[in-house]
């Protein structure tokens, strides 16, 4: 029997690779770089992709989480990006938010954020979720609502400010 290519339909593949690794990287050449070495690492190895073991958005991300890691190895720390002066009302508000939303993020623990990105930045449902880390749904179902009420927490008591946009937009969690 023939095995099915994991990359047969990359241009679906790749979007949300991208997305779990800005989750974790933040957006920006990091975030495609990883994404370009997760897809690079992909398909040279993509007969060794077995799906028995899990689908191919679960094989990605997992590769990716190595890419990810290794990155971040390397790295001394993390320094937050600045907010560019006099860039009008609603963009000041909007990297008022996101600076909020990176610093409760990185007041998660390392399993949290995992967590995090896998489910909003991947958009993986808890079972898949559970075959990248090797738990139960229901236990990334328990871990995930923790760590998400750990980042209301965290976003209540951000000095910059309340998360909860003035415009129809809802930042959802």
């Amino acid at each position: 029997m023939a095995r099915r290519d994991p990359l047969a339909r990359p241009e679906k593949l790749i979007p949300l690779v991208y997305a779990y690794v800005a989750y974790r990287l933040g957006s920006g050449p990091d975030a495609d770089d990883v994404t370009s070495q997760t897809m690079e690492h992909a398909y040279r190895y993509r007969d060794r992709y077995d799906p028995a073991k899990g689908e191919p958005m679960a094989w990605l991300i997992g590769i990716a989480r190595n890419c990810v890691a290794d990155l971040v190895a390397g790295r001394e720390d993390v320094v937050d990006e600045p907010v560019p002066e006099s860039a009008g009302e609603e963009m000041e508000e909007e990297a008022m938010r996101r600076l909020s939303l990176q610093r409760a993020v990185a007041r998660l623990d390392d399993r949290e954020r995992e967590l995090v990105a896998l489910r909003y930045g991947a958009d993986l449902t808890a079972k898949q979720i559970g075959r990248v880390l090797g738990l139960r749904p229901n236990a990334v179902e328990v871990a995930l609502h923790r760590a998400l009420g750990r980042l209301r927490d965290h976003l209540e008591g951000d000095p910059i400010g309340d998360l909860r946009p003035s415009t129809s937009r809802a930042v959802r969690f």
